[in-house]
Parts: C-alpha cells; sequence; structure tokens
C-alpha cells in the first residue's frame, strides 16, 4: 500500500502564541488548539508523562497542516532551530506565496529575517530562506515565470 497523504508537519516551540501570529500572518488558519497528556500519548510519542499544548494551522488550500507542539513536560532536551541548512535532520518547510516581496514585508514586522538574500532561480520563481520565530528555518518561493522541463525547486526529487 501507498501513503494516502502527509497529514501534518510538526514543529516544537517555546513560543506557542507567537508561532501561531507568524503562521497566520504567513497564510495559515488556526483550525484548533488543544492540551495532550495522558498515558496514550506517551505510548505514541515514547515520551512518557508529557504534557503538550498543540495548535493545528492550515494551509489556505485545505491540503497541509503544521502541528506546532509547546511541551511543559519534559523539559526540551535539545535545539536545532538555528542550525545550519546543510544539518542532519529536519530542515525547513517551504511555502509558495503569492508575493515573496509583501510576504517579507509582512513577516519582518514578526522578527522574521532572511537567511542570505532573495534569488531568482532561472527567471521561474524567487526564492529564499528566513528564519521566523525562535530561529524556524522556512523557505519562500513565489512563481514568476513558466517553468518548462526544469526541476520545481519547492519540491523533492523522486
Amino acid at each position: 500500500m501507498t501513503v494516502k497523504r502527509v497529514d501534518n508537519v510538526g514543529i516544537v516551540v517555546a513560543d506557542l502564541d507567537a508561532t501561531i501570529q507568524f503562521f497566520t500572518e504567513l497564510g495559515l488558519t488556526l483550525e484548533g488548539r488543544m492540551r495532550i497528556d495522558g498515558e496514550w500519548a506517551g505510548r505514541v510519542t515514547g515520551v512518557r508523562g508529557q504534557r503538550v499544548e498543540i495548535a493545528m494551522m492550515c494551509t489556505p488550500d485545505g491540503h497541509s497542516r503544521l502541528e506546532l507542539s509547546r511541551f511543559d513536560a519534559p523539559a526540551i532536551v535539545s535545539d536545532h532551530r538555528r542550525a545550519p541548512v546543510n544539518s542532519l535532520g529536519y530542515l525547513r518547510a517551504m511555502f509558495a506565496v503569492e508575493d515573496l516581496g509583501d510576504t517579507l514585508a509582512r513577516l519582518s514586522k514578526l522578527g522574521a529575517m532572511v537567511v542570505d538574500e532573495v534569488v531568482d532561480y532561472e527567471g521561474i520563481y524567487r526564492l529564499c530562506y528566513i528564519r521566523g520565530p525562535e530561529g524556524i528555518l522556512i523557505g519562500l518561493a513565489q512563481e514568476i515565470g513558466q517553468q518548462t522541463t526544469r526541476v520545481d525547486p519547492t519540491k523533492r526529487e523522486s
């Protein structure tokens, strides 16, 4: 059997309110917010005794979600938020945007910073990486031209 879909991508944060505000400004919608605890949750994650508050954010097309989690217990054991882009493990989430300049202007008011620079990929995309709340790495891509047989840099190759 094949995978049916990606239900969500999880990101652990320290400041859930600020992160919700950031992703709302990006264009996602808060679907819900709740506390998760109990013995069952620890059996799923392998983190016994966890007390977590989560917020589920949905993209405008309704197909993708981010699950933002803030752990009240146990204490956070490691921090990868400011790892460079060539680090192993989770790297970033990439979002397609309508207007990269406008998006950057709005997100910069919430502390977002471009990692290096905005680039033009062969007249097809304007791309950049930003550091969002708490240093979370996010990619932004604005389609600016027609793609022929070139690789879409926002999609992973098989």
